[in-house]
């Protein structure tokens, strides 16, 4: 967790990490609270509900291919793009839920991405049937920053110059 993020505590805080909030849920992942299984279930229907609207929009794309007579081979081509690139968008999406995802290889993937959204539309549902998506790789951070904090502060006990010497 670092400063970058705004996860760690500031001056007039309690001192320790934050929580980084995640899209939808806010901090409401840490304790489960503040309506997170309500959120859960909304998320996990709006994004089912966004892939099926997709999946018409596709349809309606579809027939107008085959309306402009452009042929099988274009037809096939097109079929073809969409399913390879919302796989690829699928496992992607569902792989940066358990680890951060390098940066430049998002900024390469940008446009195969948005031709598969239909796949991160479906990880996001799959994923938020289990839990908040992201929630794992968040969680994990955020403990390791509240161990590493409470390494930092813990205050030893007894007066160290009162240490009995070995001889």
């Amino acid at each position: 967790m670092s400063d970058e993020t705004g996860t760690e505590g500031t001056a007039g805080s309690t001192g320790g990490p934050r929580p980084e909030p995640l899209r939808f849920f806010g901090t409401t992942w840490v304790n489960h609270d503040d309506g997170y299984t309500s959120r859960r279930i909304g998320v996990a229907a709006g994004s089912l509900v966004a892939a099926a609207a997709s999946c018409v929009v596709l349809r309606l794309a579809y027939q107008g291919l085959q309306l402009a007579d452009s042929g099988s081979f274009v037809t096939l081509l097109i079929v073809a793009m969409f399913a390879i690139c919302s796989a690829l968008a699928f496992r992607n999406t569902w792989d940066s839920f358990g680890k951060r995802p390098d940066p430049t290889r998002q900024a390469s993937l940008r446009g195969l991405l948005a031709i598969g959204f239909v796949g991160s539309l479906l990880a996001y549902f799959f994923r938020s049937l289990t839990e908040a998506p992201g929630e794992k790789l968040h969680r994990e951070e955020y403990e390791a920053a509240l161990t590493q904090h409470k390494k930092r502060t813990t205050r030893r006990t007894g007066n160290p110059s009162k240490k009995r010497r070995r001889s």
